[in-house]
């Protein structure tokens, strides 16, 4: 029996690929213990959405006050930054009149202003809670962090896998420029790629369709019926 095990990291209010991941997926492991970037952004803390009209990076402030490294589930929001309030001003302003924007708010409003202050914890809560709005059918959620393995990389991706059970495993965009074939092939895995290919619907207030935005562009958009049938049909 096929078992299809994907791992990521878990991010902030994830694009339509996360959840089309997801969705194909027996097993979902969120990929949380891996070092977070001493500097910059990156997808744990930031998404874009359309900010009058451009696709724009909506962050949530993070604390740098630690020295050394640390992983994503270690890492904490910047407690004196009202970064949560500034998120839900900026929803408001620039998505106030698309036709879905009530329908949308009463899910992600207080997925956005929940006080969690661990990223990763915030994370995941949110895309559980988004995954059920959308309705996915969808597999079993783990952590990586409730194993203890040493190994990196693509061995560290086949230990995963092996570990939920997985005899394939599900790769995202891209990952065969870096995705070692034969390592999975001695770990008696298979390689599935997604190759997902991004839907095009209807955005208010925007001459032409951007891709890449937050699932949350998607919702205010086409509402959550809406969007599970957009990535029902990208599944066949």
């Amino acid at each position: 029996m096929n078992k299809v095990v994907a791992i990521h990291q878990p991010n902030f209010f994830p694009w339509l690929g996360y959840f089309d991941k997801i969705a194909r997926a027996d097993v979902f492991v969120f990929f949380d213990d891996v070092q977070f970037p001493k500097t910059g952004g990156v997808w744990s803390n930031r998404v874009k959405l359309l900010v009058a009209g451009e696709a724009r990076w909506v962050t949530a402030a993070i604390d740098r006050t630690y020295t050394g490294t640390r992983k994503i589930s270690e890492m904490q929001f910047l407690s004196t930054n009202p970064w949560r309030e500034k998120m839900i001003k900026t929803l408001e302003a620039n998505y106030k009149k698309h036709p879905f924007f009530d329908e949308t708010m009463e899910v992600i409003q207080p997925l956005v202003l929940n006080q969690e202050s661990n990223i990763s914890e915030y994370n995941i809560h949110a895309i559980k809670k988004i995954v059920s709005a959308i309705g996915i059918n969808h597999g079993e959620f783990v952590r990586s962090s409730d194993f203890a393995f040493e190994s990196a990389s693509n061995e560290l991706l086949c230990n995963l896998t092996n570990r939920v059970g997985g005899n394939t495993y599900l790769c995202g965009g891209g990952a065969d420029s870096y995705q070692d074939e034969r390592i999975f092939a001695l770990s008696n895995l298979q390689l599935q790629y997604q190759k997902y290919c991004h839907p095009i619907y209807k955005q208010l207030r925007s001459e032409s369709f951007t891709a890449g935005l937050s699932v949350i562009d998607t919702a205010m958009n086409i509402g959550w019926n809406g969007l599970r049938n957009l990535l029902s049909s990208s599944k066949k």
